[in-house]
């Protein structure tokens, strides 16, 4: 396992098979790692004082969606300079383009990485050496 890295990271996603992978990814990285199954998970954790470096999200989730999560973290001033990243099966432009508006860094569609891939394109978005 990686020594600690001293980053943060915040996932957010209703399939926890898909939580504990990414999870566990992160963690052997040396990434300190919150998951939360729920968008209101994930807001009572950033408002009881949660600090993630970056923050990965779903964008259709049962409840609030990402979309939702995206403007309520900006209204409450709820990350600071947290890096947005969604993590989703939406491929489709409007959808990019309308989470890019609500302040997402980044849009990746799940099929399109292995989780490996999304903690080295995280760590490179950080400015992070991207090898253990």
């Amino acid at each position: 396992m990686a020594a600690e890295n001293g980053k943060t990271v915040l996932l957010v996603d209703d399939d926890k098979f898909l939580l504990d992978m990414y999870s566990l990814k992160f963690t052997q990285e040396g990434f300190t790692v919150a998951s939360c199954f729920s968008v209101r998970e994930a807001l009572e954790a950033l408002r009881g004082g949660v600090k993630p470096d970056v923050i990965l999200f779903d964008i259709t989730m049962p409840g609030q969606d990402g979309f939702e999560f995206l403007k309520t973290i900006r209204d409450e001033k709820l990350v600071g300079t947290s890096k947005l990243i969604a993590l989703t099966n939406q491929s489709n432009d409007a959808d990019r383009k309308h989470a890019e508006e609500l302040g997402a860094k980044k849009y990746v569609v799940k099929a399109s990485m292995i989780p490996s891939e999304v903690v080295a394109m995280v760590k490179a978005e950080m400015g992070m050496s991207a090898a253990k």
